[in-house]
């Protein structure tokens, strides 16, 4: 029998999307998942199934799953892909903007996790793979706010495989680098520098960190899309597994190794060249 999977954060253009396809191409029966369903272009393959879901949203989230449920009799993936960057100084975030940005990286995966879980522990079985970020384990300035919540989402994801390991459901966090994909136009639209800014005259190092993500040295989002889903459906007898890639993935990898206060002193020298 197929595995059913649920993808959050599938807006076209993004990895989500790229997931969901490439999981229908293996074959499993998918459910892409948006706030809107008007943001997921139709798919030319017919196991995929387009699906409302607004991850900061208890009774929008439980209801997705039932139906989820109802029509497949169960879930064997859950992605939790949604969430977006908070790009700027740290200090120049509104706490609503915080609240906001927390609430879709980090307290959303929980809140799916939460629904799904008694599905996957009544059967034993089950993956949850949670989308990180390699500046979840190395911050950057400029990004503060999603560097935090990546690295909450690290650990989350650990915690997670240890306490879903008695009923045989694994995690898999994967730390992308630079993927090819629409976060960084995302980024700029939602992006605003204060007024009273102690750091506007960074202003430029802060645009071009939103867009760091989306040069030439980038993976395609397809690409990323291979290597997560080969990954996943590939059997493992580990209760937690770990995967990054896309660029500059090596560089952070190797960075990890590095004495922190020297690591810090490098990020921002390579993204506050202001003008």
């Amino acid at each position: 029998m197929s595995s059913v999977v649920l993808v959050t954060g599938c807006t076209t253009g993004g990895i989500g999307y790229s997931l969901c396809e490439e999981f229908a191409r293996q074959g499993c029966k998918v459910y892409a998942t948006s706030r809107r369903v008007e943001t997921i272009a139709e798919s030319s393959f017919p196991n995929i199934e387009r699906l409302a879901l607004d991850v900061t949203d208890d009774e929008s989230v439980n209801k997705a799953i039932e139906h989820i449920i109802e029509k497949e009799g169960k879930l064997d993936i859950v992605v939790n892909n949604a969430g977006a960057i908070a790009g700027g100084a740290l200090l120049d975030q509104t706490m609503d903007n915080v609240q906001k940005s927390l609430d879709l990286n980090v307290v959303s995966i929980l809140r799916v996790s939460k629904a799904a879980m008694p599905h996957m522990a009544n059967r034993r079985s089950g993956l949850i793979i949670n989308i990180g970020s390699i500046v979840g384990e190395i911050p950057t300035p400029w990004n503060g706010l999603y560097c935090a919540s990546k690295a909450a989402v690290h650990s989350m994801s650990q915690v997670l495989a240890m306490e879903c390991q008695p009923y045989n459901v694994k995690v898999l966090h994967v730390a992308p680098g630079a993927i090819k994909s629409n976060i960084a136009n995302n980024g700029t639209t939602q992006f605003s520098l204060p007024e009273n800014s102690l750091w506007k005259d960074y202003l430029p190092d802060m645009i071009r960190r939103i867009h760091a993500s989306q040069t030439s040295g980038s993976l395609p989002n397809e690409a990323f899309a291979q290597a997560v889903v080969g990954k996943a459906l590939k059997r493992s007898n580990s209760f937690y597994n770990y995967l990054t890639l896309g660029g500059q993935a090596f560089v952070f990898s190797v960075l990890k190794w590095l004495p922190r206060l020297t690591v810090l002193r490098l990020m921002w020298k390579t993204y506050s060249k202001k003008a």
